[in-house]
């Protein structure tokens, strides 16, 4: 899907594109410690594969529940007040998370975590493609998108580092503190007010953008699979006997800052498929991998596979979203395309959770539990493949349209 004209020679590293891929940076950060420390409490405290998978999966409740009120709020208010207000309720999140000493209470606070991370997420992603230069979307999402990636290496190993030293409830607070620090950051940022001819109103189309149901769909199933991935390995390494099994994560975000950088300058000059049909591919290939995995060795093959595999897939989908739309649709576009990815955060983890009870009561074997619940999930990401070759055809008109 390679754009046509000529590609700027403009920086994508102006000011406004290095402030928010910070605040991105710091969000990812707290998000990606606290995805691996989560499930891993829950489990600490008792709970079953089943409840595991609810509790992980209970942010996305909320997320998916505020995301009428985001998607409009995000075209009619600043932007920059919208985002610092989101990073004050997720700061609070974490706080709870410190005071939790329970289920119940970790919920509660996954729910209010739903919150802050439904509109601070698109949210970012909207004003860092608004500070990208056209030309450049794809390889400039790709590299914004790399502080997640740093993130992904240092954020599951620096929350376990932590929680083995601290325990949990104090590694939860040091993370809040991290969010406070996010919050002093979105205080500093500028955004332009949005036109505001009429008033403030919540609309499907404002909610919903069409033209990028297609990549949403797709990004529902490849989330489906990547979030068994999120909130299971490191019970799942546990299980097996791996040690160091958080080396999983960095070994994923390392690639990752091999694989977005190239992908994102492939994309924008040959076309989306030549990388997202490959990514979709080698995605498939390492849950095959992980299924088998019972040494760190294979775990970490499994962890290059999917940089390369769900790594590249994420960012080309979201970049697709901000070309089918006009810039100023593309946070409504933002927020679509994450109702996809909170559905299959929500699905994804009590599905797999099922799933492993189900084959260990039956078998009486845990291992084999996750074992089949790892296969099961190549099945989504099959169908995201078969959804986006019957659909590249007619997403790359839309693109021609919108720029003709």
């Amino acid at each position: 899907m390679a754009m046509a004209g000529t590609q700027s020679k403009v920086t994508i590293w102006n000011k406004k594109f290095i402030n928010i891929f910070i605040i991105n940076f710091i969000l990812s950060m707290g998000q990606y410690m606290m995805n691996t420390l989560i499930p891993k409490y829950a489990y600490y405290l008792g709970a079953t594969a089943a409840v595991v998978g609810v509790v992980s999966s209970m942010f996305a409740v909320t997320a998916l529940l505020i995301r009428p009120v985001a998607g409009p709020a995000m075209d009619y208010f600043r932007k920059s007040k919208l985002l610092a207000v989101a990073t004050g309720i997720l700061t609070l999140a974490f706080i709870c998370y410190g005071f939790a000493g329970n289920i119940p209470l970790i919920i509660a606070a996954r729910l209010i975590h739903g919150v802050g991370i439904g509109v601070a997420v698109p949210l970012c992603l909207a004003m860092a493609s608004n500070a990208l230069p056209s030309g450049k979307m794809a390889s400039g999402i790709s590299v914004y998108t790399l502080g997640a990636a740093v993130s992904t290496a240092v954020g599951p190993s620096l929350g376990l580092k932590l929680m083995e030293m601290f325990g949990y409830n104090v590694t939860f607070f040091i993370i809040s503190a991290l969010l406070v620090i996010c919050f002093i950051f979105t205080l500093r940022l500028q955004s332009d007010l949005p036109d505001r001819t009429a008033h403030f109103k919540i609309s499907l189309n404002k909610v919903i953008v069409p033209e990028v149901i297609i990549p949403t769909i797709i990004m529902f199933f490849l989330t489906v699979a990547y979030s068994c991935i999120n909130y299971f390995i490191v019970i799942y390494g546990g299980i097996r006997g791996t040690a160091n099994i958080g080396l999983f994560f960095t070994v994923y975000a390392v690639c990752l800052l091999i694989s977005r950088p190239v992908s994102g300058r492939i994309a924008d000059r040959y076309g989306m498929d030549k990388t997202v049909i490959p990514g979709m591919l080698l995605f498939g290939l390492s849950f095959v991998i992980i299924s088998f995995s019972a040494s760190l060795p294979m775990f970490l093959i499994a962890g290059t596979l999917c940089a390369f595999g769900y790594g590249i897939c994420t960012p080309a989908l979201q970049t697709l979203c901000m070309l089918l739309v006009t810039k100023e649709r593309r946070g409504a576009a933002g927020n679509t395309n994450f109702i996809g990815i909170d559905c299959g955060n929500l699905t994804g983890p009590i599905l797999a959770g099922v799933i492993i009870t189900g084959v260990q009561h039956i078998s009486a074997s845990e291992v084999f539990g996750y074992v089949v619940m790892y296969r099961v999930m190549i099945v989504p990401i099959i169908i995201a493949l078969i959804i986006f070759i019957l659909n590249q055809k007619k997403m790359l008109q839309t693109i021609k349209r919108k720029n003709d």
